[in-house]
């Protein structure tokens, strides 16, 4: 317990320094999540990051709060492997929802099975299931067109558009960093739109928004377009012709999340949205 006790409980907005990126990054790789050093930066830009150091200096837990038009995301509440069991996650999500309380928002995240009774005990309410499907890596695939290579300022506006209808929430800043990155792409149809992005162990596609679920399988055909690697999709539960479409196209369920959100005050209520128009999120780190 000495080696990993508590020294402080920091900070980190609006940027973060070479030596607290590192380890940041470092944070993520042993927990094996997929973020890298751009989501960490558009944390700190948007929002606030919670780190708790131990004793020699080094950051033992994370946790982020993405303020939104309309709710606040909690996120990244990571621990190293060898730290975990002495309630510093716990420490650092209480830290992150105080401040969410103290700025009178709804406070929405998305939880894993392990973290789904801490934050039930804390209040938060689930409101529906989802599941991360994985595709390991294939031979190669053809590129996709080169109109979908670049969005448009107009394409952009669309998919914000069309998600704040779906979440509930607007998001544009986040979805602007999302689509600037090297290596995303946006996918659209008549009816649908969704967007392509890497991470730091596979590319991940999210949102993938359209009003009915065939346009979705779609789309997910065209996401899928030129890569080889890795890909992680996150997908609501009950989509049945999601679900043939991933198993089609070669993924497998990796592990279930739940979207919970918990009103900080009487006067507030969680995004309502529509959420038959979302076939896969952004990530559980953007809701």
């Amino acid at each position: 317990m000495a080696e990993h006790a508590v020294e402080t409980l920091e900070s980190i907005a609006p940027g973060i320094d070479p030596d607290a990126a590192r380890l940041l990054d470092a944070l993520v790789a042993a927990s094996g999540w997929n973020q890298t050093a751009h989501d960490w930066r558009l944390f700190a830009r948007l929002g606030t990051i919670h780190v708790v150091r131990d004793g020699q200096g080094r950051i033992a837990a994370s946790g982020a709060v993405l303020p939104m038009e309309g709710a606040s995301w909690i996120s990244m509440i990571l621990v190293r492997p060898e730290a975990r069991g002495q309630g510093l996650g716990r420490a650092v999500f209480e830290h992150c929802l105080r401040q969410v309380k103290d700025a009178g928002l709804v406070a929405m995240l998305d939880a894993t099975p392990q973290g789904e009774p801490i934050y039930a005990s804390a209040g938060f309410a689930p409101l529906w299931r989802l599941t991360r499907w994985q595709r390991d890596a294939v031979e190669g695939s053809a590129a996709p067109a080169a109109a979908q290579a670049m969005p448009s300022p107009e394409g952009l506006a669309a998919l914000c558009a069309l998600d704040a209808q779906a979440l509930g929430i607007a998001r544009p800043g986040v979805l602007a960093d999302l689509l600037a990155r090297e290596g995303s792409r946006c996918v659209r149809n008549a009816a649908g739109l969704g967007l392509v992005r890497t991470g730091r162990t596979a590319h991940h596609i999210g949102p993938l928004l359209a009003a009915d679920e065939r346009t979705a399988a779609m789309l997910l055909q065209d996401a899928l377009a030129g890569i080889s690697g890795r890909v992680y999709i996150d997908v609501p539960d009950g989509r049945h012709l999601m679900t043939q479409a991933l198993h089609d196209a070669g993924f497998a369920p990796q592990r279930g999340f739940v979207r919970m959100a918990l009103a900080t005050r009487p006067d507030t209520v969680a995004p309502a949205g529509q959420p038959a128009f979302i076939h896969a999120i952004a990530g559980p780190e953007y809701g």
